[in-house]
């Protein structure tokens, strides 16, 4: 089986953001974005899906946290883009009422 992992970086002129993921971990997460509760929501995203994540943030904390949630949520997207590939294997499921 092919791994479905990534590494990607985004430097912008407010934030430097790195995140690797393996979507077939143990739940790891290894988290450093200086937002506590950011933290904590990636936290549960990595211990519930069973995705190990690591995520290294420096942003403009000094002004807001705006950059650093909106640049970790692009470069995270972009890894599990990167780490799906060409998505064969994956199915979708619903319910409805």
């Amino acid at each position: 089986m092919t791994s479905r992992s990534a590494d990607v970086r985004r430097d912008t002129k407010e934030t430097q953001i790195r995140v690797r993921i393996d979507l077939d971990g143990r739940g790891d997460a290894k988290l450093s974005t200086g937002i506590g509760f950011f933290d904590h929501m990636l936290d549960q995203i990595a211990r519930h899906g069973l995705i190990d994540l690591e995520v290294e943030a420096i942003g403009d904390l000094h002004i807001d946290g705006h950059h650093t949630v909106e640049d970790v949520g692009i470069t995270l997207g972009q890894a599990v883009a990167q780490a799906v590939g060409d998505k064969r294997g994956i199915t979708r499921y619903g319910h409805a009422y």
